[in-house]
């Protein structure tokens, strides 16, 4: 930060600045920890001496309230995976079930992005299909924060909703599916690397949000690699460049999780294992009728209030898989 040259690069250098700020508080938190660490073993000899009520009654209340503070430094140690630091791209497909299935995807986006503003992360929708009658087919966001690709990780896997259809007359119970996908925003300089004979680039008219001449230029990015068949898209930028570079990135996520799922066991790691978006695949349960409760099935934690997991408070889900993650065997 202190190179002459820092602010030419304007981009990197919010990034790093960004990265600093992390860091200072992570610091700043050590020394206040320490200060009242070292109090608390004064105030522990104090209690020796004296052993009045008040005097242990203070120290209890010293001690619960520093427990729960190295609880929350305990749990940033299960966020040491290579890319968990990094911004996350994170995909939501609408499964089986036809317009349910579209609808529950929009919520379960609604749910992530929720999850993601109480964290204070930032949320950028690069690429939105509508469903036909309600709801998405698909959607892409890019989320900026220290750890979120080691947190948002844990919701990668197949969603399933069970509740009162309001799009069917009879009023009837339907379940819906969604998939989740998580990777990492890869650093421009990270191993994987692009042939441009791989790619195939076209442009088409963006059918996003109006306004800034959206939607009435070829501005929306559409890349597909050759080699593999992968395609993705980006066309909430304003301009064809902002989109090419989303859509690259996206593209590297993908080619770089490709040949890390080579080997089963960094595939289930990293992404999760690949599951089709229908009965039996479904990592988690969120039942609305006739019973109320939601379920993540490959930890069994459990929480009665599904509203509150819908609103975004997704922390005990999240806990409990990156728990379950760091018990797994290393390969």
């Amino acid at each position: 930060m202190q190179e002459p040259a820092f602010w030419q690069d304007q981009a990197r250098a919010r990034q790093v600045t960004s990265r600093h700020d992390e860091l200072k508080q992570e610091l700043d938190e050590l020394a206040s920890l320490e200060k009242e660490i070292a109090d608390a073993l004064e105030l522990a000899q104090a209690d020796q001496a004296d052993q009045s009520l008040s005097l242990r009654e203070e120290l209890e209340k010293v001690y619960s309230g520093l427990l729960k503070r190295l609880e929350a430094l305990e749990f940033k140690k299960l966020l040491s995976g290579e890319y968990d630091s990094a911004n996350a791209m994170v995909v939501v497909h609408a499964g089986a079930g036809g317009t349910d299935a579209q609808d529950w995807a929009q919520m379960l986006l609604r749910m992530l992005m929720r999850f993601c503003e109480h964290q204070a992360w930032r949320v950028e929708i690069l690429d939105e299909s509508k469903g036909q009658e309600a709801g998405i087919k698909s959607a892409l966001i890019k989320v900026s924060g220290y750890y979120a690709y080691g947190y948002l990780k844990a919701e990668a896997g197949v969603h399933r909703l069970v509740r009162i259809s309001p799009f069917d007359a009879e009023k009837m119970r339907h379940t819906s599916f969604a998939l989740v996908e998580v990777l990492p925003e890869l650093p421009d300089v990270a191993e994987v690397e692009i042939d441009p004979k791989d790619i195939r680039i076209d442009t088409f008219m963006s059918s996003g949000h109006g306004g800034q001449s959206v939607n009435t230029t070829y501005s929306a990015v559409r890349i597909v690699h050759i080699p593999t068949g992968i395609t993705v898209t980006c066309q909430n930028e304003r301009s064809q460049t902002q989109n090419k570079e989303q859509a690259m990135k996206y593209l590297r996520a993908k080619l770089w999780q490709l040949e890390w799922g080579k080997q089963q066991e960094e595939k289930k790691k990293l992404r999760g294992e690949y599951r089709e978006a229908a009965w039996g695949n479904q990592a988690r349960s969120y039942v609305l009728q006739p019973y109320q409760l939601v379920k993540d099935h490959r930890t069994n934690y459990e929480e009665t209030n599904p509203q509150s997991v819908l609103d975004g408070d997704l922390s005990g889900f999240i806990e409990a898989r990156l728990k379950q993650l760091a018990a797994e065997p290393k390969t």
